[in-house]
């Protein structure tokens, strides 16, 4: 299976696997909103596929 993480998080979650609070942000813009809507600290994660 080839999936990025927060595709990952939405199938353990739909499976009743506990995750974290998260959100897909294409922006600077969209990632402060996200981070105000899950509010508390938060963290910025870039995701690239690599490998072959």
């Amino acid at each position: 299976m080839d999936l990025y993480e927060y595709q990952a998080k939405d199938l353990f979650a739909a499976h009743g696997v506990p995750v974290l609070a998260g959100e897909v942000a294409s922006s600077p813009e969209e990632a402060q909103a996200a981070a105000e809507r899950i509010g508390g600290p938060v963290v910025v994660k870039a995701q690239v596929k690599t490998g072959g």
